[in-house]
């Protein structure tokens, strides 16, 4: 859209995204130099509308950028008191004793928290600074200066016709230049896809891997509730077929979150992620605590696994990838809010110094640096072999292999193992439907499980609905002639909130629809369809889910 003529303002920084890592980053840029033009797009109808995690926080990275955050009134309230490891079986558990387990996995000192709240609170730290912070305002496109670096965004285009088009309605939105643009989109983001391979920014580094995490709040009886208890599950129900494993982690008022993760390398396309999730609850141990309660929300959002050997390159010309946006999740730990915080600190350490030498425009070669050594390079080497070793013998020889590996490197530094590789994505691990048998799950009961549609409404999720179809198929005739035959079209399954589905009538042929209402923006679609035909990009500013406390 070249020919569109747009407004442009001018900052120092643009951080597309307001996560832990972009608002780190914009809180640290004006710590560093309260000089500095600063802004924040975000394109969930407020800041913490899109934000998930489990969340079990490690607050090493906040006690860098606000050491007083305590005082200043964090919404960071229950410490950690418990830890809980189960392998389930069917009918039963087995209970993981503590103390054989590698010192990182300990997660005393740190805090049971809503991230959602976690981000807004941090919104209003920076606010204080000066930072500026448009929600509502998805970025859709690219702006590159005269030597094909990243100059800036385009942001807030609404009104587009059905078809894509620009119409007579149709707000053309504006174009925000920076000296440098941080991308800190979160999983999968569209802008840091096309930086990603504009650039070639993977090449020389391992496949990136993705699991799928899907999340309810539950109030439940205050009898079983037990305020800074966090218990992981691993084994039933997915058994062999697929990785992943479940948290349940009880906050304040009585309220817990009950979480579950499926990888997303999983073979059999008849594996339907969200209903082993449902099946879950249903574990006589999960459903004893659960039974009585209620269910207040539901969201789910794809998760980076890679880790050190699949992060890409993080700078580029004319900014960097923060956060999720380049993969910082320690996988073992399940935590990677405060490695996203240390991406963005490091980041605007680079800027700082770069735009004081005046610079624009260039790489942050300084950033890449400290991420490839610094702490967060300290945090996710020592735990790098623990998914591609899950992936190559499951489970039970994971646990020992994986536990074996982090030993060794906390005590001696090295690995027995050196840098394990993950081998295939997650879309080419995808499996022929005529290989696989398909799996009975059971109808929910509307009591412990719910239906796709009946929870996706508890995620609040909404979108125009004259806009444009913000889920891009590359061929529209591949889900029908392709993924249906060799892989039984496995987007009806995999997506977790019902966005896909094969509509049969008699006497015609099957029909592919989607139904991007229903968008939950997880992004697993563009990470697991097989033919790798879907790629997500936002839909108009403030669409999507508003998470209340995520």
């Amino acid at each position: 859209m070249s020919d569109i003529e747009r407004e442009s303002m001018e900052y120092d920084v643009v951080i597309v995204g307001a996560g832990p890592a972009g608002l780190s980053a914009a809180i640290r840029l004006k710590q560093q130099n309260a000089d500095l033009n600063v802004v924040v797009l975000e394109k969930g109808s407020e800041v913490g509308a899109h934000i998930l995690s489990g969340a079990v926080l490690d607050t090493c990275g906040l006690d860098k950028l606000i050491p007083d955050w305590k005082d200043k009134g964090a919404p960071i309230n229950v410490p950690v008191k418990k830890d809980n490891f189960l392998v389930l079986g069917p009918a039963g558990h087995l209970r993981v004793p503590n103390w054989p387990m590698p010192p990182l996995m300990n997660n005393h000192g740190n805090y049971i928290v809503s991230m959602a709240n976690v981000c807004r609170w941090m919104a209003g730290q920076a606010e204080e600074l000066g930072v500026e912070i448009f929600p509502g305002m998805a970025c859709s496109d690219l702006v590159f200066g005269d030597n094909g670096e990243v100059k800036g965004v385009v942001a807030g285009v609404f009104g587009l016709e059905e078809d894509g088009s620009y119409g007579p309605n149709t707000e053309p939105g504006m174009e925000l230049h920076g000296k440098y643009v941080f991308i800190s989109e979160g999983v999968r983001g569209s802008l840091a896809k096309e930086i990603i391979a504009k650039y070639d920014l993977q090449a020389g580094r391992d496949a990136p891997k993705f699991g799928l995490g899907m999340k309810e709040i539950w109030e439940i009886d205050p009898e079983k509730h037990h305020e800074g208890t966090v218990t992981h599950t691993m084994g039933w129900p997915l058994g062999k077929n697929a990785g992943g494993g479940s948290f349940i982690y009880h906050l304040e008022n009585n309220q817990v979150f009950v979480g579950f993760v499926v990888h997303l390398n999983y073979k059999n396309p008849h594996l339907y992620p969200y209903m082993e999730f449902q099946r879950f609850k249903h574990h006589p141990e999960i459903a004893k605590l659960l039974e009585g309660g209620k269910r207040v929300a539901y969201g789910a959002r794809a998760i980076s696994e890679g880790g050190y050997q699949s992060m890409p390159k993080a700078s580029f010309p004319g900014g960097a990838l923060l956060g999720c946006s380049v993969g910082l999740v320690n996988v073992p730990r399940i935590k990677g809010n405060h490695n996203a915080m240390l991406s963005g600190i490091a980041a605007a350490d680079a800027a700082v110094k770069a735009i004081a030498a005046g610079r624009s425009g260039d790489e942050l070669a300084e950033y890449e640096d400290e991420l490839r050594t610094g702490d967060v390079a300290k945090d996710l080497k020592k735990v790098r072999n623990v998914k591609p070793l899950w992936s190559k013998f499951g489970l039970t020889a994971s646990l020992v292999l994986g536990g074996f590996d982090m030993w060794v490197q906390s005590l001696l530094g090295f690995s027995p193992f050196g840098t394990v590789k993950h081998g295939k994505n997650d879309a080419q691990a995808t499996g022929k439907a005529a290989d696989f048998p398909i799996i009975d799950y059971p109808k929910p009961d509307g009591k412990l499980s719910f239906d796709r549609l009946t929870n996706v409404s508890f995620s609040a999720t909404n979108h125009e609905e004259s806009q444009p179809c913000h889920l891009k198929l590359t061929n529209p005739d591949l889900p029908i002639k392709v993924n249906l035959p060799e892989y039984a079209e496995p987007a009806q399954r995999y997506c977790p909130a019902g966005v896909y589905e094969v509509v049969e009538e008699d006497g015609k042929d099957p029909r592919f629809v989607i139904n991007f209402q229903n968008c939950v923006h997880c992004k697993t679609c563009d990470i697991k369809d097989p033919s790798q035909n879907i790629t997500w990009t936002v839909p108009q500013g403030g669409d999507g889910p508003n998470y209340p406390n995520m």
